[in-house]
C-alpha cells in the first residue's frame, strides 16, 4: 500500500529549518479512511451528527429516574413511597432485578412491579476473555436491536469498565471503527448505568480474575467506550449522578473515578466545568496542529485545538481537577517529535501542573496507515514532552487481543 506524503505546514510547527528537517528524516502520512467512506457533506467535509436521530426511545426504567422520582412513580403506581427505596436498595447494591430476590416486597403484584419498573435494556450477545482473563468485552443488544460494546478490566487494586454512550458515533474520525457507521442514537441514562449494573453482577460471581477481596466491584468508569459522550450531556450527566449518588438513590461510587472524554465539543466542556461534579476530564487531541487535526478529527473544523485546549485549561480552574490529554501515537502520522514539542509548548503556555498527557499505541496493524508508532519513536514523543516540564505517561492499553481497545469497539455480531 502506498501512503500520501506532504511536508507540515510550517505554520503549525517550530522553526520551519526545523520542520523541514525532520520533514525529509521522517514521512508526513494523511489520514484517510481504509475500507469504508466517510460520509460528507456537499461541501465535501466530514459529515458532524451532533443530534441523535428521532427513533423510538427505550422504556423508561427505575435508573432513568432520581430517587424523588422514583417516589413519585410509586405513588403514582399506587404504592407506599417507601417502596422505591427499596426497589433502588435491590438495583443498586445488590444489582439485582429478579423478583424472587426481593422477599421484601409483597408477593401480590411483585412480579408485574419489578417488570414495569425493570424492562430489560441490555441483552448480551457475546463475550470476550483475554487469555488471563483480566478483561472482558461485551457485546450488547438494545431493546431496538442496536449493537453497543464495554470493556471491563482488572488492574491491581481496581476495576474499570468503559462504558459507550451512544450506538454508534457522530464524530466521524477515520481512524475510529465505532464512528464509521454513523450515529444510530443516543443511549439512555439506564442504558448507560446498566452497563456498570451489569459488570458488578459478573464481578460477584468471580467471572473477572482472581478475586482480591470478596466485596469487589467497579471503582472506576471511563466514558471511552462507543460514542460521543458530551453530544449526549444530559443522559451522561444523570448517569455520572446515578454513579456517584450515595446508596440506594445510586451507585455510591466516588466522582473522582469517573472520566468523561471528548473529541473536543468546546459548549459541553465549558458547561460540564459549570456541573460541580468533581470527575476526570479527558480530552481526545490527537495532533496539536489545526492542519492535522482538522482532517484526524474532523469536529476541529468547529472549535479548533486553541479553543479545546483554552476550555480544558478552565475546567482544570473551576475544579481544580487535573486534565488528560488522551494522544494515540500513529505511525508517521501524529508522532513526530517537533509536534510533542508543539504540544508541550501550547499547554505551558496555559500554565503548569494542570494537565497529563497520555500517549496511546495503536494496535500494529501491518499494511494499514493506522498502525502503532515504532517503540523508540514512541519514546522520543514521550521524552520531548518531559522534557518540556509535562507529566506524560504511556498509557496501558487492555483488550487488544479481543478487539476491546481504543478505537476498536465497532459492535459487529
Amino acid at each position: 500500500m502506498t501512503s500520501e506524503t506532504r511536508t507540515p505546514n510550517p505554520e503549525s510547527q517550530p522553526p520551519a529549518r526545523a520542520a523541514a528537517r525532520a520533514a525529509q528524516e521522517r514521512p508526513q502520512v494523511l489520514p484517510t479512511a481504509e475500507g469504508w467512506e466517510q460520509q460528507r457533506t456537499p461541501e465535501g467535509r466530514p459529515l458532524l451528527q451532533f443530534a441523535s436521530p428521532r427513533v423510538k426511545q427505550p422504556p423508561q426504567h427505575l435508573a432513568d429516574l432520581s430517587l424523588e422520582e422514583r417516589q413519585a412513580k410509586a405513588k403514582e403506581l399506587g404504592l407506599p413511597a417507601f417502596r422505591a427505596k427499596q426497589l433502588s436498595t435491590h438495583y443498586f447494591q445488590h444489582w439485582t432485578t429478579d423478583p424472587a430476590a426481593m422477599s421484601d416486597l409483597p408477593k401480590a403484584g411483585r412480579e408485574e412491579l419489578v417488570a414495569q419498573l425493570f424492562p430489560p435494556l441490555l441483552t448480551e450477545v457475546r463475550r470476550l476473555k483475554t487469555d488471563d482473563g483480566n478483561t472482558i468485552k461485551f457485546l450488547w443488544r438494545l431493546f431496538d436491536g442496536a449493537l453497543v460494546e464495554s470493556v471491563l478490566m482488572r488492574y491491581p487494586g481496581r476495576i474499570t469498565l468503559c462504558v459507550s454512550s451512544q450506538a454508534g458515533c457522530g464524530m466521524n474520525c477515520p481512524f475510529c471503527a465505532t464512528g464509521q457507521a454513523g450515529l444510530t442514537r443516543n443511549m439512555s441514562t439506564a442504558e448507560i448505568v446498566d452497563q456498570v449494573v451489569a459488570a458488578n453482577r459478573l464481578i460477584a460471581a468471580g467471572e473477572l480474575g482472581e478475586k482480591e477481596h470478596d466485596d469487589e466491584r467497579v471503582t472506576n468508569i471511563v466514558f471511552m467506550g462507543m460514542g460521543e459522550p458530551l453530544a449526549n450531556y444530559k443522559r451522561v450527566m444523570n448517569a455520572v449522578h446515578r454513579f456517584v449518588d450515595p446508596v440506594p438513590m445510586g451507585l455510591g461510587m466516588s466522582a473522582r473515578n469517573i472520566t468523561v472524554s471528548t473529541v473536543g465539543l468546546v459548549p459541553a466542556i465549558r458547561k460540564l466545568a459549570d456541573e460541580d461534579l468533581p470527575v476526570t476530564f479527558a480530552l481526545s487531541l490527537h495532533a496539536p496542529d489545526d492542519e492535522l487535526r482538522d482532517e484526524l478529527i474532523p469536529v476541529n473544523n468547529r472549535w479548533k485545538v486553541d479553543e479545546a485546549l483554552d476550555a480544558a485549561h478552565d475546567y482544570y480552574v473551576k475544579t481544580g481537577r487535573r486534565v488528560s490529554i488522551e494522544y494515540a501515537l500513529i505511525k508517521d502520522m501524529n508522532d513526530h517529535a517537533w509536534r510533542a514539542a508543539l504540544l508541550a509548548k501550547k499547554l505551558n503556555q496555559r500554565g503548569r501542573g494542570w494537565v497529563h498527557v497520555n500517549p496511546i499505541p495503536l494496535n500494529p496493524t501491518p499494511g494499514s496507515i493506522w498502525t502503532s508508532s515504532e517503540r523508540h519513536v514512541q519514546q522520543e514523543f514521550i521524552e520531548t514532552l518531559r522534557a518540556a516540564g509535562v507529566p506524560t505517561t504511556l498509557r496501558d492499553t487492555r483488550g487488544k487481543e479481543i478487539d476491546g481497545a481504543c478505537g476498536q469497539l465497532a459492535a459487529a455480531e
